[in-house]
């Protein structure tokens, strides 16, 4: 580093330097990629050289495509802070990028193929994503951080029940989609319980703030028990309406741990801000879900998407930024662009919501929602590719 802050020296291909940079890149593409064919298909009827059936593959391609290339750059980057070995980079992270990115492929065009050999092709990625941030865990004994491949794991298995359901092997029908919300809503509550206080609590104290957010307790391990038995218990059981009491009781709980975290206090810092807005979906999803199980009246949709397009969508392009931005030595802070693309997930999320309501506009709802959301992603991927593919700024000594 020098004094002036030039930009220290790091390998030329800075893309594979850390995984945030491929995979977010991968995520954010992907996402407006899949959304913009599935709304076409969807419009137009028209069909895909895949055994999935349309909705079956948009579905797919959001839960096995999108949302873990963004969870495989946000874990194997948080791994290597959380146990102080190298990060995985290099040769490595481009076999796991194209192991996904083969995924992809298959999946579209799994008619062309036995079915054994793209259930195959997909699941690799999954598996040794979850072997790797296993095996970087174990290796740095790092056991309070040994459960967070769980969920990777189970999205692996989510996807197999996928295939297996399109042989047609006698599995719940549904159980596939269900289960992998369920696992990505898990990690979500589970990362965000740990990470939307501690960051309060950090930029509260920056700013001489004597309100902090309550401490982890009981409660919150209850909150979090609560939501994760509803969601699973939903996903094996999807109409056993005892489910829809527990489910909304686990809602007032996280509702409850939100309000403690002090959200409102940071609503002059867009970055950390969305990062409440995030986990606030997951408190609506679970009341809407909860809901729809013991009312006629609340469509299980809205709930899938208050999951779905509004807690998935804006956790992830909330951390995909603040990432982004503190792991190549930018400062903390969403400037006009950023806070616009968190502006256009939340109303993208809101509409989507809202569809399923408004029976008369129910299309229009859907192709709005569908450009907010592209637009989002696009804008993401737009103002990020010069961080994400340039090396680390080196900050001048002193500086913040």
């Amino acid at each position: 580093m020098t004094a002036e802050g030039r930009e220290e020296y790091e390998p030329p291909a800075a893309l594979w330097s850390l995984a945030f940079r491929p995979f977010f890149l991968a995520a954010a593409l992907w996402a407006a990629l899949a959304l913009a064919l599935w709304i076409e298909l969807f419009l137009t009827g028209g069909t895909l050289p895949s055994r999935f059936e349309p909705l079956a593959w948009h579905i797919h391609a959001m839960l096995f495509g999108f949302m873990p290339a963004a969870i495989a750059g946000f874990m194997l980057t948080a791994i290597a802070t959380w146990t102080g070995r190298p990060p995985i980079r290099g040769a490595r992270l481009f076999v796991l990028a194209v192991l996904w990115l083969f995924g992809r492929i298959v999946c579209l065009i799994s008619a062309a193929m036995p079915l054994w050999l793209s259930a195959v092709i997909d699941l690799a990625f999954p598996v040794a994503l979850c072997v790797v941030a296993a095996h970087e865990i174990v290796a740095a004994r790092n056991w309070r951080n040994l459960m967070m491949p769980l969920p990777i794991g189970l999205l692996a298995v989510a996807n197999l029940l996928a295939y297996l359901e399109l042989a047609q092997f006698n599995v719940p029908a549904g159980l596939w989609w269900r289960l992998a919300t369920a696992a990505i809503i898990a990690l979500i509550t589970a990362i965000g319980g740990r990470i939307i206080p501690a960051f309060t609590r950090n930029w509260l104290v920056k700013h001489q703030s004597s309100s902090l957010p309550a401490a982890h307790g009981l409660m919150n391990t209850a909150s979090l028990a609560t939501l994760h038995a509803g969601l699973v218990g939903w996903a094996l059981m999807p109409a056993f309406w005892p489910l829809g009491i527990l489910l909304l009781i686990a809602a007032l709980l996280n509702l409850d741990m939100l309000a403690r975290w002090r959200g409102w206090a940071t609503r002059s810092e867009p970055l950390l801000a969305i990062l409440h807005v995030g986990y606030g979906w997951v408190v609506l999803g679970t009341a809407l879900l909860g809901a729809s199980l013991l009312s006629n009246s609340v469509p299980e949709a809205a709930a899938i998407h208050a999951y779905t397009a509004g807690a998935i969508g804006t956790m992830i392009l909330a951390v995909m930024s603040r990432v982004s931005l503190g792991h190549t030595g930018r400062p903390l802070e969403a400037d006009r662009g950023t806070t616009t693309i968190y502006l256009a997930i939340t109303l993208a999320a809101v509409i989507r919501v809202a569809a399923p309501f408004a029976h008369g506009f129910y299309l229009t709802l859907l192709e709005v929602s569908a450009l907010l959301w592209i637009a989002s992603f696009l804008a993401f991927g737009w103002k990020y590719v010069p961080i994400l593919t340039s090396p680390r700024i080196a900050r001048a000594s002193g500086s913040s």
